[in-house]
């Protein structure tokens, strides 16, 4: 295939009047649309305003979609323990696919191309079936609680780690190596040390599995844990070997100097998530001083719940605009930046070599972008209109490893209205109990 457009690669390469040609899984040639056009005549051809990488989502809840708009205006510990884990806790398997289908679905309408999933303690099988199906590639795992969760989430430490290794076995590094497996404890507060501990015990066992918690996302989760362990909770996460380049911890919101440090010795991922951040109250994480340290930082929306949208433009220009705010700096996280945390850093963060750029030889992870409209006019700055004017429901197009999942605004490997209808049916039964 061949699409033409204002090819971004990254950011910082632009083609104005562009073209990206792709052959199986791979971009073979990126370049002039011309000399494309001239060079595989034969290709069938497809134009689109803008073409970018895929954006990568680098801390989602797909399974948290069913629970939109359940709890807003609360704090985080609150928000988890008393709304969002209970509707967890209540979910069937069959709920749980169409809860994962409902999120994947979003974000294949609205430019995310690969996801870092922190799935349920139950049913997680069911977001692997649900994401091989859909296409999207994806760094996902079973959550484990053994410490203090709801009715029907607590379990045992032996059989959390021995579901999760199940799980290894069944799903990582499948669909040809677009799913692959995190071990996924939800956070120290929610597990013990002997699951934490297990949890690096675990990936170190495997090949290619890598690690995906929360922390640090709020000062009540901090003193909780203080109150546990006598430290903070990047250091008790170091001590317990849930830090370092397999390591991806979402929020790191409240981190002091000796954290900071720790993260950037270990070579951690952390994913910013401004948007549950604000919308928890959570706080502001410091972006620029870990960007200054050589921290990779990517870019996450966190869960339907505490957000409440899987669109990653709408997290783009937050995320921009939050660091602004909070450091009175008009020029704090700039569009090239941002985009690179959001594609980039974001494919380093999940573990996924040659994607997050369009370069030849790299996986066809691409979007394309509608800008005919009036909130696009006019364009100055592609990068510019791509993080601060944009909205995931200009993405008309979608491929993931070669394969069109979206074309012209249609899904094509699924069926949009009948995962919506049923969501709303298993929704409105949430609501009514």
């Amino acid at each position: 295939m061949l699409l033409s457009g204002t090819v971004v690669a990254d950011a910082e390469t632009v083609i104005h009047d562009g073209a990206v040609v792709v052959e199986d899984d791979t971009i073979v040639a990126i370049g002039d649309r011309g000399d494309c056009l001239e060079r595989y005549p034969e290709h069938e051809r497809h134009a689109c305003d803008v073409l970018m990488p895929g954006t990568v989502g680098a801390h989602v809840h797909s399974v948290q979609s069913l629970g939109r708009g359940i709890a807003d205006d609360t704090e985080l510990l609150d928000w988890l323990f008393e709304y969002v884990l209970p509707m967890e806790a209540s979910l069937s398997a069959e709920e749980m696919r169409v809860a994962a289908e409902l999120g994947y679905l979003e974000m294949i309408e609205s430019g995310t191309t690969t996801c870092v999933d922190h799935l349920s303690v139950a049913h997680a099988g069911e977001a692997f079936e649900a994401a091989t199906e859909l296409g999207i590639r994806g760094r996902l795992g079973k959550v484990m609680m053994d410490k203090e969760a709801p009715e029907g989430l607590l379990e045992g430490t032996d059989e959390a780690l021995a579901e999760s290794e199940r799980l290894i076995e069944r799903y990582h590094d499948t669909a040809g190596g677009r799913i692959k497996y995190a071990v996924t404890p939800r956070f120290a507060v929610s597990c013990t040390e002997a699951c934490l501990r297990g949890s690096r015990e675990l990936a170190n066992a495997h090949d290619g599995v890598t690690i995906h918690t929360h922390a640090s996302e709020n000062r009540g989760e901090i003193a909780a844990v203080e109150s546990d362990t006598g430290k903070r909770n990047i250091h008790w996460l170091d001590e317990v070997g849930l830090t370092g380049e397999d390591v991806v911890l979402a929020h790191c919101v409240w981190t002091d100097e000796s954290e900071r440090a720790v993260l950037a010795e270990t070579g951690t991922h952390v994913t910013y998530c401004p948007s549950s951040n604000m919308k928890l109250a959570s706080g502001v994480a410091p972006v620029l001083d870990y960007l200054d340290r050589g921290i990779n930082v990517a870019l996450g929306n966190d869960g339907p719940p505490c957000n409440n949208t899987l669109d990653p433009f709408t997290e783009m220009r937050q995320a921009s605009l939050l660091q602004k705010v909070d450091r009175l700096e008009p020029q704090a996280l700039p569009a090239k930046t941002v985009f690179e945390m959001a594609t980039r850093n974001g494919a380093r963060a999940a573990g996924f070599d040659r994607v997050g750029a369009l370069r030849e030889g790299w996986a066809a992870d691409i979007v394309g972008l509608r800008t005919d409209i009036t909130r696009g006019t006019p364009i100055h700055d592609v990068l510019s209109h791509l993080t601060f004017v944009a909205h995931g429901d200009d993405v008309t197009f979608t491929m993931v490893d070669g394969e069109v999942l979206m074309r012209d605004g249609e899904v094509e490997v699924a069926d949009p209205e009948a995962i919506r209808k049923r969501a709303r049916e298993i929704a409105s039964g949430l609501e009514a109990s």
